[in-house]
C-alpha cells in the first residue's frame, strides 16, 4: 500500500460559522493529534458542564434524519458530521482532534472546502506509525424500500459510487463513481453543496430543522430551477453531495475502507446502516497494516519551505 503512514495535521487550524440546522454560532477547531488517535470530537462551551469527548465511531451515531450526529448515553454530542469527516478522510488525516464550541459543526458554504481550505493552511504531516485499514472481505448488502446500499471487495483502495433519482426535471436520474483519493476529492466532489428544495421549508422549520439555512450555504431547488444567484458549481451537483456525504459517513467505521461503496437512492440513514451491517459482521472485513517506510515525509503544499521534509499537495448536511 503506498499510503504506509499515519498522518495528522502540522498546527491546529479553525473556521467560525453557523449551524444549518441550529442557526447557532460555532467555531471548529482542528487540533494535530497522536498516532492512532483516530478522529475525536471534543464539545466545549456549555455553562456549568464539563467538556464532553467522544470518538468519531459508528456506534457512536445517534440520529441520522437530516444530518448525521454523534453522541453518546448523556445525549447528542455533535451535529451535522459529515461534511468535516469527509473532508479530512478524503485528504487522509488519519489523526484529529476536532474541538466545538456549540452543538453543531459550522456548514459553512455546505461543501467540505472550507475545510479543506483551512487544512491546507496549517499543512498534513506523517507520523512514525504505520496506517492500518479496514478490508472489506465479502459483499454486505443493506435495502431500504427502494434504496439500497452494498459494500464489498475492491482491489485499488477505496471507491464511491452512488446513484440518485428525484421527481424533479432538474435533478432527475444522477451518478457518480469516483476513486477516492486527495486529488480526486478535490477536484470531483469537495465543493458540491448541500440541497434542499423550497416545498420542504415550512416542514423542515416546523420541526427545528433548516433554521440557519440559506443561500449561502444550500443549494435550493424550486420550480425546476435554482434560485441560487451563482448557479450550480457542477451540472450534477446533487449527486456528487451524496458523494461527499457517503465518504463522511463511512469515515465513522475508524479507518480508511479498502472497498466499493454503493448506494442507489441513499443517504445518511442508508450510510450509516450498512456501514453497521459491515462491521457487525467479523468475517465481512479485516484489519490490515501498512508497512511503515523510514522516515516522516511532510505531505502537504502548505508545508513548503520548511526545513527537514518532501512535500505533497495536501489536497452536508442533508436537507433533502
Amino acid at each position: 500500500m503506498k499510503d504506509a503512514r499515519q498522518t495528522t495535521l502540522r498546527d491546529q487550524t479553525a473556521v467560525s460559522g453557523i449551524g444549518v440546522h441550529s442557526g447557532l454560532p460555532v467555531t471548529l477547531t482542528l487540533h494535530p493529534a497522536d498516532a492512532n488517535t483516530g478522529i475525536v470530537f471534543i464539545r466545549t462551551g456549555q455553562a456549568g458542564a464539563p467538556d464532553r469527548e467522544i470518538r468519531a465511531d459508528y456506534r457512536a451515531v445517534t440520529a441520522t434524519e437530516f444530518a448525521t450526529v454523534l453522541g453518546d448515553a448523556s445525549g447528542p454530542l455533535c451535529s451535522t458530521a459529515e461534511h468535516v469527516l469527509a473532508a479530512l478522510r478524503g485528504l487522509g488525516v488519519d489523526n484529529v482532534v476536532v474541538e466545538i464550541d456549540g452543538p453543531e459543526t459550522p456548514i459553512m458554504d455546505g461543501s467540505a472546502e472550507p475545510f479543506i481550505a483551512a487544512i491546507d493552511k496549517v499543512g498534513i504531516v506523517t507520523l512514525n506509525a504505520a496506517r492500518r485499514y479496514i478490508q472489506v472481505l465479502k459483499p454486505v448488502r443493506v435495502t431500504m424500500g427502494e434504496a439500497y446500499g452494498e459494500l464489498r471487495p475492491f482491489a485499488r483502495g477505496f471507491r464511491v459510487e452512488a446513484e440518485i433519482e428525484f421527481d424533479d426535471p432538474l435533478i432527475g436520474n444522477q451518478s457518480l463513481a469516483i476513486d477516492v483519493e486527495p486529488e480526486t476529492f478535490r477536484r470531483e466532489v469537495a465543493r458540491a453543496r448541500t440541497f434542499g428544495f423550497m416545498r420542504d421549508v415550512a416542514k423542515l422549520w416546523s420541526a427545528g430543522y433548516a433554521l440557519g439555512a440559506s443561500f449561502e450555504n444550500t443549494l435550493v431547488v424550486t420550480d425546476n430551477r435554482v434560485l441560487n444567484p451563482e448557479g450550480m458549481r457542477f451540472p450534477n451537483e446533487f449527486v456528487r453531495h451524496k458523494v461527499l456525504d457517503a465518504i463522511g459517513d463511512l469515515a465513522l467505521a475508524g479507518a480508511p475502507l479498502l472497498g466499493l461503496y454503493r448506494s442507489v437512492r441513499g443517504g445518511h440513514k442508508l450510510n450509516h446502516a450498512v456501514l453497521t451491517a459491515l462491521m457487525s459482521d467479523p468475517t465481512a472485513w479485516t484489519i490490515v497494516e501498512a508497512a511503515p517506510a523510514r522516515r516522516a515525509v511532510r505531505a502537504d503544499s502548505a508545508a513548503a519551505g520548511l526545513a527537514g521534509g518532501m512535500v505533497a499537495p495536501a489536497y452536508g448536511p442533508e436537507v433533502s
